[in-house]
């Protein structure tokens, strides 16, 4: 598959770096808040979902240098159904799910909220939803737009 353009965000001026600054503040907002590896299982996860292959590769490879271990990795995909994963990081992965996965009907039931909130502060449950909504943005530009992870570029950074 080839790429069909340059990532869109990045053509028109400004843009770019006023995104790359939204992930910058959520960052900086998460800072021992939510661990950083909880974040990337979320990235993963959204990406998968939205067949994102180059936020899966980079989140991927950014998770296992936060020290998240391969076996975890291979298991996001089965989280439901794999003693990897606390009950914390489940509440955020159905999160992941119900706000990636979007069609007819509630898309965050009150059932999914009550169990969020019992894992997760308000300020802690605010990032994560900031940190899912704009990986979905990110997934939904790279993969209409079919933009490349480049082992090389990746090695480099």
């Amino acid at each position: 598959m080839n790429q069909r353009m340059q990532n869109p965000a990045f053509a028109i001026a400004n843009v770019g770096p006023a995104l790359m600054s939204l992930g910058q503040a959520l960052g900086a907002a998460r800072t021992g808040n939510i661990p950083p590896r909880l974040v990337l299982l979320t990235h993963i996860r959204t990406s998968q979902l939205n067949g994102c292959s180059y936020c899966v590769s980079f989140h991927s490879r950014e998770a296992k240098k936060a020290g998240e271990t391969e076996d975890r990795l291979y298991a996001v995909a089965a989280w439901r159904h794999s003693s990897l994963f606390t009950p914390a990081e489940k509440a955020a992965l159905e999160l992941t799910e119900a706000m990636t996965v979007v069609g007819g009907g509630e898309m965050v039931s009150d059932d999914l909220w009550a169990e969020a909130s019992r894992h997760f502060t308000e300020e802690e449950l605010a990032t994560l939803l900031l940190e899912i909504a704009t990986t979905n943005l990110w997934n939904r530009i790279n993969a209409a737009t079919r933009q490349q992870f480049h082992l090389k570029a990746a090695a480099a950074a």
